[in-house]
């Protein structure tokens, strides 16, 4: 049966996400649309791309996440050297390593741009920090005098993937100047509403999300003592009080919640174990959401 799809980001959790799939899949689900945010647009460009769930865990399997952690290189050797490279760079990570790899990957099944993609089959957001605004590639690229079915697919997503200071940002040079643009979670980590009703790609067939989160009834309260604490709460309040609006009673019946909240969006030195922890979990939580979908 042919539904359409949500992936939320969420960074290395998004292991999880690859379980999901699996579960969906051996259900007799087929995506005819996806659309995903960071670790969720990845996912919805290998499975877009015609990649099968085991393709995509070998893949993921055979990846040394180290490697995406591609830093400038620098002649000085100081402690405070990456911090000075933040600083300039807007990242401690260049991205370029990511990027290649999500390019390879998808020109192995045929895929380049967008054009090699069935029209509307795949959307991604990415936050436009220079204009203020959310973005939804290919689509908006329009307003940057961009035509979108020439646009790389890898770079779109790598553009979703930007984690702020994490990722340095994606630079696209228009006519009008310079645009800046970072993970599309800071503004919609969790995309379903592109297939509500009042969307221009409103609900054809069932939607089937997949968020990396609890639920908000099981969500646990934030825990506030210092600084830190309440910028991780500011960002992740800010990240999913959009979203949060767009999730009513009606849209939790369509929604698998995954609670991953115990594990780092950046534990990119994540281990076997816990690697294969978050895919089964994906997997049981989907596969029971699934007994008892009714769509």
């Amino acid at each position: 049966m042919q539904i359409d799809g949500v992936f939320s980001g969420g960074g290395i959790k998004g292991f999880a996400l690859i379980g999901a799939y699996e579960a969906i899949e051996k259900r007799g689900f087929e995506f005819k649309r996806l659309a995903g945010t960071s670790a969720g647009s990845i996912i919805c460009a290998f499975v877009m791309a015609g990649y099968k769930s085991d393709e995509i865990l070998e893949m993921m399997d055979e990846l040394d996440l180290k490697m995406l952690l591609d830093a400038r290189k620098s002649f000085l050797r100081l402690p405070f050297t990456k911090w000075i490279s933040l600083y300039w760079n807007l990242g401690l990570y260049r991205g370029v390593k990511l990027e290649e790899w999500i390019c390879q990957k998808l020109k192995n099944k045929g895929i380049s741009t967008f054009a090699d993609l069935p029209v509307g089959s795949l959307r991604v957001v990415a936050s436009d920090l220079t204009n203020g605004r959310l973005i939804v590639l290919p689509d908006d690229l329009l307003k940057y005098g961009i035509e979108p079915l020439s646009f790389s697919v890898a770079k779109a997503v790598r553009m979703s993937c930007s984690l702020p200071y994490f990722f340095e940002p994606v630079k696209l040079t228009t006519s009008k100047g310079v645009n800046i643009f970072v993970d599309g979670g800071v503004l919609s980590n969790f995309p379903i509403w592109l297939f509500q009703q009042n969307s221009k790609h409103a609900k054809k067939r069932p939607v089937l999300g997949i968020k990396l989160s609890s639920s908000e009834q099981e969500r646990p309260a934030k825990e506030i003592h210092n600084a830190i604490d309440m910028f991780n709460a500011l960002f992740e309040t800010m990240k999913d009080a959009h979203d949060s609006r767009h999730i009513s009673k009606r849209h939790e019946k369509d929604i698998v919640f995954i609670p991953v909240e115990n594990i780092v969006t950046t534990e990119f030195e994540i281990n076997e174990q816990k690697k294969l922890a978050l895919i089964e979990l994906g997997r049981r939580r989907t596969n029971e959401f699934l007994k008892n979908w009714s769509f």
